[in-house]
């Protein structure tokens, strides 16, 4: 299984260095991707342009959105050419993670229905497919042509039939590895009444906090950042992994259920986290 982590771009306090040095710090100690997690109505760094500041100092680490939420980018048209962007400068780096998310203010500040969000997302993952294949005369071309890797992100049913026919496979958002296992027999079930020349990838995360303070900055970060969750919020934040220990049970029961990736979102925007990390997990 390979073993990426999170850029900070959605915990308080980050800055340039939570971005650029936290990149170049992640490649050196070898991890498989860089993650961003999608948010609008908080003070957190844009996905994209995040990935953007961190393709520019880094030459071999994947750059993955876990998750991009597609119906807040209404110009469907835009979001193509920003993500083949970014893969072209990448060269091929670019793992687009999109799901429909489900917090409700994203959507009033965007001037985007809420209600109708899984409708609006197949059909962009429908004219995503048209415009990376060449529809309209957009571009850049993506380091390989066509589209660039892509996960579909989501527990319902829906979410796994859009895996199955738009993407390469699935991104699990959060939760147990038991929780994950059970959602792989799904998407499975979907991917198999889809097609069957090829198998999904999967990806899993889960939160971190590591070194002096790790249990009192989840609290604090990822309580704030869930804070809109109500009491499940101290849920969330009581399961990152605050010790050594419990980032390696973590990897090794993700691994055991059958993920392809792990992602490790940190809860703090110190990038000394990098090598705390990198000592615990590789």
């Amino acid at each position: 299984m390979d073993i990426g982590i999170g850029l900070p771009n959605s915990v308080r306090g980050v800055d340039r260095a939570g971005i650029v040095e936290w990149a170049r710090r992640a490649e050196a100690a070898g991890f498989s991707s860089l993650g961003t997690i999608d948010r609008l109505v908080y003070s957190n760094y844009e996905s994209l342009i995040a990935l953007a500041a961190a393709a520019a100092v880094t030459e071999r680490i994947r750059l993955v959105t876990d998750i991009l939420i597609a119906p807040l980018r209404a110009n469907t048209a835009l979001l193509a050419k920003q993500a083949a962007t970014i893969d072209s400068l990448s060269e091929g780096r670019l793992v687009l993670g999109l799901a429909a998310g489900g917090r409700e203010d994203d959507y009033a500040v965007s001037g985007v229905d809420f209600a109708s969000r899984g409708r609006r997302f197949e059909s962009q993952l429908e004219e995503l497919g048209r415009i990376w294949d060449g529809e309209g005369g957009l571009g850049p071309a993506t380091a390989r042509g066509g589209r660039p890797s892509l996960l579909v992100g989501g527990s319902s049913g829906a979410a796994f039939r859009r895996a199955a026919r738009y993407a390469d496979g699935w991104t699990f958002g959060g939760g147990t590895p038991e929780a994950f296992r059970e959602g792989r027999e799904r998407l499975l079930e979907a991917w198999r009444a889809e097609r069957a020349d090829d198998e999904p990838r999967t990806m899993v995360l889960f939160y971190f906090a590591l070194g002096d303070r790790a249990e009192q900055t989840a609290q604090e970060n990822l309580g704030d950042y869930y804070a809109w969750l109500g009491p499940y919020a101290e849920r969330v934040a009581g399961s990152a992994a605050t010790d050594e220990e419990t980032v390696r049970q973590y990897l090794s029961a993700f691994e055991q259920a059958g993920a392809d990736e792990a992602i490790c979102f940190p809860a703090s925007p110190d990038p000394e986290q990098v090598d705390l990390l990198a000592r615990a997990a590789l």
